[in-house]
């Protein structure tokens, strides 16, 4: 029951990974309380956050953080940020010479950001409002949590930001500590030239300053720990991003061993500057940088809504109670940053956490270091009903669907898997019958929530070692969270038994429970050797010589595509789950 804080170091490479960070830390920014009277949360808020003091004195509570991205890719964001803002230098400067003004228009915000600035200035929000000096400045610009999330609740309806959001930047809650944000000069965000397309690009990158860069941020985020469990990296596997990302959790490993290191490697459904060639790169991006995150972390989890990681995917995951745009990253890295919410839970945890190792160990078992997520986003329970109730009405298929483009096996095997369910708050776990009732399930005879949901998962997955995590506190939505839920839902994200009637004011749902699973078992075997197959289906050197131009060498290639068929026989039934050469198979043929 220790409530000893295990700090983690988050880093996000690239733009769609720091689409789905944004979320998760206006997630996490929603949960925040400082009220004295309230008791400390499940969650344990200092695992992902750190306190400092500004310049002025203020007390600040912002991400532990790194976050790397392209040239012109903040927008209206500095990259400093303004938390620590000393003021700008207004001493003169002696020219002789003549001086010629260039006026450039900054980028317009959106109707949020506007919102956020004038929140910052108190013009919304009656002095009262405003925090004491003492009171940490994390949230949304400054202001209590409680009072912002308030005021932004009662004029969500405005925040409509699916045709305004162009980056990450413009959805972001929060401050950010200046030793966040890193911008890659080198490559452009935006236009056709300079783009880090390439996987050798990315490879590259990290030398020189871009590495003593890094290296700095890291140093000054560890040093400030004191029981450091590790780091969670999401990292883009479509661009050049893949091939930083490689040599980011390279560094990790090399440097802070024993620590550990969960990679979650994101896909957006689309790309909207599409090309066959664009397609390809992209396929080549995935498949190398899967392989080698996975060689140098403790776990590796793809997290993506398309139908497969090939260029020829079936239709994105949709969800019963989920309305929402697969081509708007928008949307897409919102239902991600759900399912990331709960999936990262068991290591946030303030009593009974799991540390990153545990999670790791529990999993990559023989080498099996990739594992596959699914997510029922939101769980599917009605209002004041049971867990057992919820469950029983899904006997024949799981409730959960993709979320790293896997199908699952259908057949009960598995060589493991860890459960969390969060946010039940206000529902039953158990049936609570009347006595001397006949239990309508073997389920609603069951007298823990643990028992209920562990017996359920194994009536599929019979003999799979499985581990089971419950958090009772719900993913807060605050603005400008995109409202894609069915209206079959209730504010508090449970299904209700009847829809508003016509003409009424749409509900909109500030909390839902999710419920998600990560797994190692057979069902990664095909799905890996169809990625292995459509990149050895054709000879590079002829079809896109050009990926090659900066790295990697044409024997690392075919050496990174011999270890992901290797990888793929580690999930056979028939193997013995570690990673052997061509000729120990051929001395086993």
């Amino acid at each position: 029951m220790s409530s000893l804080c295990r700090e983690v170091i988050t880093l996000q490479l690239g733009h769609y990974s720091n689409f789905a960070g944004t979320h998760w830390w206006n997630l996490q920014d929603a949960s925040l309380s400082y009220d004295p009277e309230t008791p400390p949360g499940e969650i344990q808020s200092d695992v992902v956050f750190r306190e400092g003091q500004t310049l002025g004195g203020h007390v600040t509570y912002t991400p532990r953080l790194i976050a790397m991205d392209l040239k012109g890719s903040l927008r209206t964001l500095r990259q400093e940020g303004s938390l620590y803002d000393a003021g700008k230098d207004t001493s003169a400067v002696t020219w002789d010479g003549s001086i010629t003004m260039h006026e450039e228009s900054p980028p317009a915000k959106n109707s949020f950001l506007e919102d956020l600035d004038k929140l910052d200035k108190g013009e919304i929000l009656a002095e009262a409002d405003f925090p004491s000096s003492s009171q940490p400045q994390c949230s949304a610009r400054s202001l209590s949590v409680d009072t912002v999330n308030s005021h932004l609740a009662r004029v969500q309806k405005s925040y409509r930001l699916e045709c305004s959001v162009k980056v990450w930047s413009d959805f972001l809650r929060i401050h950010l500590h200046p030793r966040t944000i890193s911008v890659i000069h080198q490559y452009n965000h935006d236009g056709e030239a300079h783009r880090l397309e390439a996987f050798g690009q990315g490879e590259s990158l990290l030398q020189g300053s871009v590495l003593e860069e890094l290296e700095d941020r890291l140093h000054f985020f560890v040093e400030e720990c004191d029981y450091l469990q590790g780091f969670q990296v999401l990292c883009d596997l479509a661009d050049g991003f893949a091939g930083l990302g490689s040599k980011v959790t390279e560094l990790l490993h090399d440097s802070y061993g024993g620590r550990g290191i969960l990679t979650w490697g994101l896909l957006p459904v689309s790309h909207p500057d599409s090309t066959p060639v664009k397609d390809l790169y992209r396929l080549l991006n995935c498949t190398l940088g899967m392989v080698h995150m996975a060689s140098h972390s403790s776990l590796f989890c793809p997290l993506t809504l398309r139908g497969g990681l090939g260029r020829r995917p079936s239709s994105p995951t949709t969800f019963t109670h989920l309305s929402y745009d697969p081509s708007l990253w928008y949307h897409s890295s919102s239902v991600l940053a759900l399912a990331l919410d709960t999936l990262t839970a068991p290591y946030r945890l303030r009593n009974n956490s799991v540390p990153m190792w545990q999670l790791a160990d529990d999993l990559a078992v023989s080498g099996r270091k990739v594992v596959a997520a699914y997510g029922a986003v939101p769980f599917p329970m009605m209002h004041g009903s049971s867990l057992p109730d919820a469950l029983s009405t899904y006997t024949d298929v799981l409730p959960w669907r993709p979320l790293s483009g896997c199908a699952e096996a259908g057949d009960g095997r598995c060589y493991g898997q860890w459960a969390t369910l969060k946010g039940f708050e206000g529902q039953k776990l158990i049936s609570s019958l009347a006595a001397g009732t006949k239990p309508p399930t073997p389920l609603h005879s069951l007298h823990s929530g643990e028992d209920v949901l562990a017996s359920y998962i194994r009536s599929f997955y019979p003999s799979a070692p499985l581990a089971l995590q419950l958090v009772s506190t719900p993913s807060e939505l605050a603005p400008p969270f995109p409202q894609i839920f069915s209206q079959s839902l209730g504010a508090q994200g449970f299904l209700e038994g009847q829809p508003p009637p016509p003409g009424s004011t749409p509900r909109v749902v500030s909390s839902v429970p999710v419920m998600t699973s990560l797994q190692s078992g057979p069902a990664l075997d095909p799905w890996l050797s169809e990625l292995h197959r459509g990149v050895s289906a054709f000879d590079i050197r002829r079809v896109a010589p050009s990926f090659l131009s900066q790295g990697p060498e044409v024997s690392d290639y075919q050496e990174a595509l011999e270890q992901l068929r290797l990888l793929a026989r580690c999930y056979r039934d028939d193997s013995r789950g570690v990673m052997r050469s061509s000729s120990e198979e051929e001395d086993d043929d």
